[in-house]
């Protein structure tokens, strides 16, 4: 036992030792370690505002959104909140956004919102740059197929708290350079670093403190003195007639000049085919075209089902830029000039008249006549305008297409449905009419697009409860109901205000129809369906996507 004993006390102690050496530098760590929190800590200022204070105790990380419980919400307005998963419900409570949406253009919509540490932003002074910061930086992040352009200072909105803001804008799907004008409430608070964010934004001309004035038009009816209503004029548009100006001016021209022929209430396609021709033939011969701005409306697109005559080119079509791309004379004024000239000199303006479309515009190339006439008065189809544009003058002729925009009226009408409905929806074009009666030429499509077919085919391309915009010739407006369980439809009689007899459309063209109210006609829904329809972020046709059928009819795919 003894043995046994003296054997292991070494081996004890030593023990013992290490376990002391390890307690020793565990307590002299530890006594570094507070030494230098001691060193370090400072105590919180007991002056310090009542600001900080309650940023220690009442600041939530990591949230999200923000909850306004002012904003009562109905079950077709609310939608679904997604929440990042990075922001852990144990760490910190994540407060719900107001997703508002309202079709009548109170969508509110929300960006995430830090408030801890700001100022209270019960009053905002909106005249600040930062204001405009926050809001150009909102609707970047927003609205992804606008290019802003122009923004003005932004103004106080109902609430000291809100500021309304206008700006000019065009759509990426659009090349042209016009632009629209768009006014917004925005709400604002305050983000990280105390800089200004919006948390919350009204919808399509929802900022009405910063519409700015236009000068108001008024005219008189013929036959009498009373006014048509008040309108704004959109100062984008200048649809003035140049006058060409003195007698010396009109003698130093070179002019073409087309009679009317049979393209004369010929359908609008007829129409352009033709007026394309003259107007490339007169870059051509490097001449003057002389236009006549009085279109007849083909019983296709009337609403009368017959030939409507006395019809402005300026409804249909923008004639600043046709203006501004083409030498053109109004041809009024070209007459009145040229009967002005024939009285006051004796000596005739020189004139070629041209009777026959095969005399080619090679051959009138060094033709030295003021006035190169043609005269369409054979008959049909001889006298039809794109003949002379045929067989070898089409190696010449190029037709100026980018010289014809659609009117800048009908363009503001399609921005505002487009608006109204937040620049977020597909569209589906559904071509039916006639063709769809026609089973010889068409044998499927009545069927391809009947409500059910429509209903099943949609729904595996469109997302459910997407805003669908349907671009039809369907007469009847109950037609698509069935989809309206699906889809937020929109059709275009829906938006009949933006062309009631109270809207700028119909003021402005009244005015330029000398006091008298005009139609909106088959031709003017038929161009706001088709550039509402380019502007969905999906676009389903009917024929490739709804039918088999031929778009031409059997034997034309």
């Amino acid at each position: 036992m003894k043995g046994f004993g003296s054997s292991t006390d070494p081996i004890g102690q030593n023990t013992i030792k290490l376990i002391s050496n390890v307690g020793f530098s565990v307590f002299v760590f530890s006594v570094l370690i507070i030494t230098i929190i001691a060193a370090t800590y400072q105590p919180p200022d007991p002056w310090e505002s009542s600001r900080a204070l309650s940023r220690v105790f009442t600041e939530v990380q990591n949230a999200t959104f923000q909850m306004d419980n002012s904003v009562v919400k109905t079950g077709e307005d609310i939608g679904m909140v997604a929440v990042s998963p990075a922001a852990s419900p144990a760490a910190a409570p994540v407060a719900q956004t107001d997703p508002l949406i309202e079709k009548s253009g109170e969508k509110v919509m929300n960006l995430s919102m830090d408030t801890g540490g700001c100022d209270d932003t019960s009053y905002v002074n909106c005249s600040e740059p930062g204001v405009l910061r926050a809001i150009k930086k909102f609707n970047g992040k927003r609205f992804k197929s606008i290019v802003f352009l122009e923004y003005q200072t932004p103004v106080n909105g109902s609430n000291t708290n809100e500021c309304d803001v206008t700006w000019r804008f065009r759509n990426k799907k659009e090349k042209s350079w016009r632009k629209y004008r768009d006014f917004r409430r925005f709400r604002i608070g305050c983000g990280e670093n105390c800089t200004y964010i919006v948390v919350g934004a009204k919808g399509w001309h929802s900022g009405i403190n910063a519409k700015r004035p236009r000068s108001q038009l008024n005219a008189t009816r013929k036959g009498n003195k009373s006014k048509v209503s008040p309108s704004f004029n959109d100062d984008q548009i200048n649809d003035t007639i140049a006058v060409i100006g003195s007698g010396s001016a009109f003698r130093n021209g070179k002019y073409l000049y087309y009679s009317r022929g049979g393209d004369y209430c010929k359908n609008m396609n007829h129409y352009i085919w033709s007026l394309l021709c003259a107007l490339g033939e007169a870059q051509y011969l490097n001449r003057t075209f002389v236009m006549d701005l009085s279109i007849c409306l083909a019983s296709k697109h009337s609403l009368s089902n017959k030939d409507e005559e006395g019809k402005d080119f300026r409804f249909y079509f923008d004639f600043e830029h046709l203006k501004e791309t083409a030498s053109i004379v109004e041809e009024s004024e070209f007459l009145k000039d040229w009967k002005k000239w024939e009285k006051s000199h004796k000596k005739k303006i020189p004139v070629r008249k041209v009777v026959d479309y095969k005399i080619t515009p090679m051959q009138l190339m060094k033709d030295k006549s003021t006035i190169i006439w043609r005269q369409f008065n054979k008959p049909e189809p001889e006298n039809y305008w794109y003949r002379v544009c045929e067989s070898q003058s089409a190696n010449y002729i190029k037709r100026p297409w980018g010289s014809l925009w659609k009117s800048k009226r009908l363009m503001n009408i399609v921005s505002e449905i487009s608006g109204q409905m937040d620049w977020d929806f597909d569209a589906v074009h559904v071509i039916r009419g006639e063709k769809a009666q026609n089973k010889a030429m068409w044998p499927h499509l009545n069927e391809d697009t009947s409500p059910e077919s429509l209903v099943a085919k949609l729904q595996g391309v469109v997302q459910p409860w997407r805003n669908l915009y349907i671009a039809t010739n369907e007469p009847y407006y109950n037609y698509f109901d069935r989809l309206r369980s699906h889809y937020k439809v929109h059709l275009l009689d829906d938006y009949k205000e933006l062309w009631g007899n109270k809207s700028e459309w119909y003021n402005e063209t009244t005015v330029l129809n000398g006091g008298r109210p005009i139609p909106f006609d088959g031709y003017m829904r038929a161009e706001v369906d088709t550039e509402v329809l380019y502007r969905a972020k999906t676009r389903v046709e009917t024929f490739n996507n709804l039918t088999k059928d031929c778009k031409d009819g059997i034997n034309s795919c």
